[in-house]
This record gives C-alpha cells, structure tokens and sequence, in this order.
C-alpha cells in the first residue's frame, strides 16, 4: 500500500486512534540511566560509536540530529497498521502530510502544515552538560526551527535518582557577560567551569520545569518526560561534565558555517535576561494543577493534571483512572500519549504498561489520538481491579483548554 493508504487504513483501524511504534534514539555524549524499559541487551545495539539509547521519542514527526551516523527515520514515530498477521508501517510525518487535518485538526494544519511539537523520555545516568537551545530567529539561520522545552519527573520511571538529581538553571546573578565569554573561549582547555556561575535546584519525581528557548541548563538525572517543539537544535556550552569531556564540535552545533569559532555567534544565543532572573524557581518551576475541581473528577472515577502549562507551544497532562473505573475523556485538541502503569482498552485498542521491550519490538503503550475523535471523547476502561491507569497526554501549541 501506498503512504496515504496506509495512513487511511491506520485512521480506520484505530477509529480516530493511531497506534504507535517505540522510537528508540542513542545520544553518543550519554550513558543511559537503563529506567526507559528496554531491555538490558539493547542499550548498546546500534554499536558502541553510535552510544547508549537514553531517549524514546513519542509522535514525533522530527528527525533526531545525530550526525552522519543517523540512521533513516531516526527520531520519527512510526504508525503502526497490522492487518490478518501483516505489519505494516507509515511515519507519522508522512501520515500528517497526507491527511493534514483529519488527523491533527484543521486550526494547527492551517497555520504550521505539520505537527509542531513531540514528546520524550531522556534517561541519562549523570548530568548532561549546560547547553542551550535557540530560538526561532537563530535557528532559522541553519534551517531549523526554535526549541522551547519543558520537563516533568514521572514516579513510575523514577524508582532512583540516577548519579545527579539537581539541574542547573540560568547564570547566577551578578556573572558578567565577560565571564562566560571566558568560559566559552576555554572550552578546549579542559573544565571551562561554566556551572560555576549558575543555580542547581533539586528534581522531585511529580513536578517539572519549563525551560524557554536561549535558556542555559543542565538536565540532571532523573529519567524525564520533556514536550517540546518540533526541532532538535541545540549546542553544548560546557566541556567537563562528570569527567565526561565533550567534543568541540558540539560547541558549534547550531552555528551557521560561517560563524563557526565567533564567540560572539555563542554570546547572541544566549537570552541574558532570562538567564539572569532572580527567581528562576517562581517562574520556571511547575506543580501539577488540576483540570477541573477534584471532587468532580474523583467522583467519575478519574484525575486529570496538568503537568506542563507554561509555554504556548505545547502543553502536556497526566491521566489517572481509578481501578475498575470506565471514564470518557474529552479534549479540544490532538495529542499523543504514553502508557505509565496500568492497562485496559482506550476506543477499540488494549492498552499496557510493558515492563520491558526489546529494541525493535512493538507494544500497545503509545497513541496518538485525532482531534476530531479527541472533542467526541475517548472512552478508558481500567480492566484492573486494583492497579491505577496512568497516562501522559502531550497536544500541540495553543491549547484552546489552557489559560495562560
């Protein structure tokens, strides 16, 4: 079958509900915190010079930028179609294009022609460096687009903290811009010390952060569940991280060619005013907030949150089902989803937490819902009669639910 075929077929299977397929993605600067549930086996599959798997990416339509190592479809969630014991699949990406609105919602098609945010889990042992995303404007110059960000610590995932649970945020204030310049200009020089002039904050499982575009920060190591917008544009600003030395090359990433070994490109990425607010804990920090009044909620057997609110550009919610309970969820928007414990039925899919998976395997833990079956409402059915369903729900920009 063709991709917009198999696209249609997928919408009709799944009655507005596609199944997805686990999007494994190695990172070489990384040493996987081994709590994403694959299998021990498989962390290392692709080869020691590609590095551990730390990142499972969900409804993504955005290729992982790897270097010239990627594999194809790296970082594209793929559409899984199975039909009388043949599998079948389609990236999301292709779907989307072929079937724009059916799948996505007219409002997001119009305006971005595509499905503009993805979600993942980055599972790392230590700290990964202090690095930087760009906005809109400086990523435009290499092509790509902008990366705000946000995290959230879910419990299930997190049954240890991992070598380093804080994350540095920001440049403490008082730094000069001339010292991390120097920082920056050191970078080959061994420990450039850039953390010495910016704020570690503890992590606890059930909260998160939002972390805007021209933002400096370490993720520490908690396994973290991050929505973001559609881009994988980044550049690392620290050269030492847990005697991990990191490569130059990466300094650079994100730079146009011809500004590459021009600190002041570096200097420009960075937004100083953000980086220099004083209460980076009030303003970036998020406790989960209910959807609706509890009581509400609780009597029809469920509790929904949200868990990251703070950015236009995406937004993210944790489902929880009661055991036993069957409960139908409406929502304005399209979104994809990631089982956390518990299983059931969603629509006409089973839906499972597995324990662990092996690299290649497909499960049914991951979905991603149209916009139109989303505003009818999906009906969940807790088929345990003493285990919890826990969901992730990440939707696109602009959620016509969320009152910023």
């Amino acid at each position: 079958m063709s991709d917009v075929q198999l696209a249609k077929r997928a919408l009709d299977q799944g009655k507005g509900i596609l199944r997805l397929a686990p999007t494994w993605v190695p990172r070489s600067f990384c040493v996987p915190g081994r709590r994403i549930k694959l299998h021990p086996d498989d962390y290392y599959v692709l080869g020691g010079e590609r590095g551990g798997i730390d990142e499972r990416w969900f409804s993504s339509t955005t290729p992982a930028e790897n270097g010239p190592l990627t594999g194809d479809n790296e970082g594209l969630s793929m559409v899984v179609v199975e039909d009388g014991g043949k599998v079948e699949t389609v990236t999301l990406r292709d779907a989307v294009d072929e079937l724009q609105g059916a799948i996505i919602g007219d409002r997001l098609w119009e305006k971005y022609k595509s499905w503009p945010m993805y979600s993942k889990f980055f599972d790392n042992m230590g700290p990964l460096p202090h690095h930087i995303h760009h906005n809109d404007e400086h990523a435009a110059k290499i092509g790509q687009k902008g990366k705000p960000e946000a995290y959230y610590f879910p419990p299930q995932v997190n049954n240890h903290g991992g070598d380093f649970p804080y994350t540095f945020f920001g440049i403490a204030p008082g730094t000069t811009k001339d010292q991390i310049r120097e920082c920056l200009m050191n970078f080959t020089k061994g420990d450039n010390k850039i953390t010495s002039y910016s704020q570690a904050f503890k992590l606890d499982p059930g909260t998160g952060w939002d972390v805007p575009p021209g933002m400096l920060h370490a993720p520490g190591s908690l396994c973290t569940y991050e929505p973001q917008k559609a881009s994988d544009v980044f550049a690392m600003y620290q050269s030492l991280v847990n005697e991990a030395v990191i490569p130059e090359e990466l300094l650079w990433n994100g730079t146009p060619k011809d500004r590459i070994g021009d600190y002041d490109q570096l200097m420009e990425v960075i937004d100083w005013e953000l980086n220099l607010e004083p209460n980076i804990r009030g303003t970036r920090f998020m406790e989960p907030k209910p959807v609706r009044p509890l009581e509400e909620m609780q009597a029809e057997g469920y509790v929904e949150k949200w868990i990251v609110y703070k950015s236009h550009d995406f937004s993210a919610k944790e489902l929880t089902i009661d055991p036993g309970a069957t409960v139908t969820i409406k929502d304005q928007g399209a979104y994809g989803m990631i089982m956390m414990q518990g299983y059931g039925t969603m629509g006409d899919w089973d839906i499972e937490t597995p324990s662990m998976i092996r690299y290649g395997q497909l499960t049914h833990d991951e979905y991603f819902v149209t916009e139109s079956t989303a505003k009818e409402g999906v009906k969940i059915v807790n088929k345990s009669k003493t285990d919890p369903i826990v969901m992730l729900k990440h939707f696109g920009p602009d959620n016509p639910e969320l009152k910023l």
